[in-house]
């Protein structure tokens, strides 16, 4: 599946017609909806929102099972929240819903620059999309626990997002020293127990105590993500020369494999033994 976009400043005089998404004029705002095909099979909508004036992008979708997940890449700050709605079971004991946040260190290869997700449009929103690039698992070691009622410290999104985290709100040691060797304001956190040195700590799909500590994993796939530019050459000019220009994306899966300390497996009802 390809992608088109027309950028202002070069008028090539090529027409492509198999591209379906076109690049427009920026605004402050832009959302691009995406139906994509989920890990479960079941057909799902991704909404994609650039914000141009706070230089960042949202993912949302819903998986299956009515999870909402929601993923915010900000490049002003150099922060990726992934944060997580979890519906519950009351029948087992549980919440009727369990929110996970975690925040790390953006990687800027992982999509497109904010200006360019703002202008793409779609030209067949119908369409069902499959990534051109399926994208490993990244895997995280989150170690450690944010303050929720401390949050707001950072910015406010992170805040709004994660609030109701009280019992799942992660960072990383090396990304907290990130932001502060930028000067970017910081989080209050905690440290996690280090799990690797703690002795029989299991991880949670092998405890059988419910009320016990263990090393819980959370897994997620974005299955359509913007995360190359594609380059395109003009017909030849005066001074014999080829000038370069962008003339679309090249699309990717990605996965996340979160690892974490939970003071009880309680906290953990979806890691299970496959």
């Amino acid at each position: 599946m390809s992608f088109r976009m027309y950028a202002r400043e070069i008028s090539p005089p090529v027409r492509i017609s198999l591209l379906v998404v076109t690049l427009v004029s920026l605004g402050i705002c832009s959302e691009l909806k995406v139906r994509v095909r989920l890990s479960d099979g079941l057909i799902g909508e991704e909404i994609l929102d650039a914000n141009s004036e706070n230089d960042d992008i949202t993912v949302e979708f819903k998986q299956g099972d009515g999870t909402h997940i929601t993923v915010v890449f900000d490049f002003k700050r150099d922060v990726r929240i992934v944060r997580a709605l979890i519906l519950g079971e009351p029948e087992r004991g549980q919440n009727q819903y369990q929110v996970l946040c975690f925040v790390s260190r953006l990687d800027h290869h992982e999509i497109i620059p904010t200006e360019f997700m703002a202008r793409l449009r779609q030209k067949n929103p119908h369409l069902v999309r499959t990534a051109e690039e399926k994208r490993g698992v990244e895997h995280l070691h989150m170690d450690m626990a944010v303050n929720v009622s401390h949050a707001g410290h950072l910015y406010t999104l992170i805040h709004n997002l994660c609030k109701e985290a009280h019992e799942g709100f992660y960072t990383r040691t090396a990304d907290t020293k990130h932001w502060l060797d930028k000067g970017i304001e910081t989080i209050e956190f905690e440290p996690l127990p280090q799990t690797v040195d703690v002795s029989g700590l299991q991880r949670c799909p092998s405890t059988l105590d419910l009320w016990q500590p263990c090393f819980c994993s959370y897994h997620l796939r974005l299955e359509w993500l913007p995360c190359l530019l594609k380059y395109c050459r003009s017909r030849r000019g005066a001074a014999g020369r080829a000038n370069p220009y962008k003339c679309g994306i090249r699309s990717c899966s990605k996965g996340y494999r979160f690892d974490y300390y939970v003071p009880h497996k309680q906290l953990c009802p979806w890691d299970e033994e496959t």
